[in-house]
C-alpha cells in the first residue's frame, strides 16, 4: 500500500515509521526545509514541497496513492490537502488530523476527509476511559457513514450483566465490535455473556448513542 504523509513533524515521522515497519510504502512531504530529515526515517520518500499545491502533489503521484494522511500542524492545511488528495486525484482513503476541537466540524466528507483524528479529542476519551464506568465515550468519528467508535465500561450492576449478547435488542445502526476483557481482546459472537468490567466497542450513529448507553447502564 503506497500511503503519502502531509507533514514531516513528529506526528507524521511517527506514523510513517509504524507503517514502514508494517511493509508499506511512505512519502513524508513538507514545505520546511529543517523538517526533512532523512535520517530519521530513512526508509520512506522524502519530497520538499506545500502540499497544498497542485504542481507538488502531481510531483508527488498522489493518484498513485492508496491512503493520504493530512498531519500537519495547521487544521487549513490539513483540510486543504484533503479535499485535493479526494477531488482532484481519487485518493480512496484520506485521513486527517485535528489541532483545535472548534475545527473538528469541518473535518467531513465536504472537505474530503474519510477518518478525523482529534488529537485533543483522543486524549480526553482516554483519560475518560480511564476513570469512567457506566458512561459512553466516545473515541473517534468516522466521517463517512456518520458513525462513532464508542466505548462503555459495563458496570457490575448493569442489568446486561450475564446476558448473552445474542440476545440483546442493540439499538439500530450499532454494533458490538470488540470485548475487552481481563487483556484479551474479544470477537462477540451470539454465546459470549456480558460480564461486569467488560470493556464494550462499539461502531455507532451518533444519534443512537443515547439509547446505547440506556441500555448498558446500571439498575435498568
Amino acid at each position: 500500500m503506497r500511503v503519502a504523509i502531509a507533514g514531516a513533524g513528529a506526528v507524521g515521522r511517527s506514523v510513517a515509521t509504524e507503517l514502514l515497519e508494517n511493509g508499506h510504502e511512505v512519502l513524508l512531504i513538507d514545505k520546511n526545509p529543517a523538517a526533512i530529515s532523512v535520517e530519521r526515517v530513512p526508509t520512506a520518500e522524502w519530497l520538499l514541497a506545500d502540499a497544498c499545491e497542485i504542481t507538488s502533489l502531481d510531483e508527488a503521484a498522489f493518484q498513485r496513492c492508496n491512503v493520504v494522511i493530512a498531519a500537519t500542524g495547521d487544521d487549513k492545511v490539513n483540510l486543504v490537502v484533503s479535499l485535493l488528495a479526494k477531488t482532484e486525484y481519487g485518493v480512496p482513503r484520506v485521513v486527517a488530523r485535528v489541532n483545535h476541537p472548534n475545527n473538528e466540524w469541518l473535518f467531513n466528507e465536504s472537505w474530503g476527509v474519510d477518518v478525523a483524528v482529534s488529537t485533543p479529542r483522543l486524549m480526553c476519551a482516554l483519560v475518560e476511559e480511564a476513570v469512567s464506568v457506566g458512561d459512553l465515550v466516545r473515541l473517534l468519528r468516522f466521517s463517512q457513514g456518520d458513525a462513532n467508535l464508542v466505548e462503555l465500561t459495563l458496570p457490575e450492576d448493569a442489568a446486561l450483566v450475564g446476558v448473552r449478547n445474542g440476545d440483546v435488542r442493540w439499538p439500530e445502526d450499532t454494533a458490538l465490535v470488540a470485548i475487552i476483557r481481563e487483556g484479551r481482546v474479544l470477537t462477540p459472537h451470539r454465546d459470549h455473556t456480558l460480564e461486569g468490567g467488560d470493556e464494550l466497542l462499539f461502531v455507532a450513529a451518533p444519534s443512537r448513542e443515547p439509547q446505547l448507553e440506556t441500555l448498558l447502564s446500571p439498575g435498568r
